[in-house]
């Protein structure tokens, strides 16, 4: 068994779609939209992995996120180079963590927040 996607539904749809197709750099797969749900569904990937079905809906609830709360924590990304990944946030305008050691791995990582305050981790492999 393996992940097949994440689904996530922002408050902002165009604002989400730059932020995961423009920051990340996600390629998009599909956008539909569907007017008997007043929704859009873009289908994104990283390289060929399909990875996040991110949704809009009208008037979604807010996530609690801080303090953390039970459900989804985080969305965790692996990259090969932490200081290269967050340098690039930074360039973008993505306020980022400090890069921190996983204690138990050795691995660096750091979090930032995507639009709607959901947050990210960037991992190194």
């Amino acid at each position: 068994m393996k992940i097949h996607h994440i689904a996530i539904i922002c408050s902002n749809y165009e604002v989400s779609k730059k932020f995961y197709t423009e920051i990340l750099e996600l390629n998009i797969i599909r956008e539909v939209y569907r007017d008997e749900r007043q929704s859009y569904k873009l289908d994104l990937a990283i390289g060929d992995d399909y990875v996040i079905e991110l949704f809009s809906f009208p008037n979604p609830p807010k996530r609690p996120s801080r303090p953390e709360s039970c459900g989804l924590r985080h969305l965790a990304f692996s990259v090969e180079n932490v200081e290269v990944k967050r340098a690039e946030l930074l360039q973008k305008g993505i306020d980022c963590e400090e890069i921190r050691l996983d204690e138990f791995t050795d691995k660096k990582f750091f979090f930032t927040a995507d639009p709607d305050d959901l947050p990210l981790e960037f991992y190194e492999m």
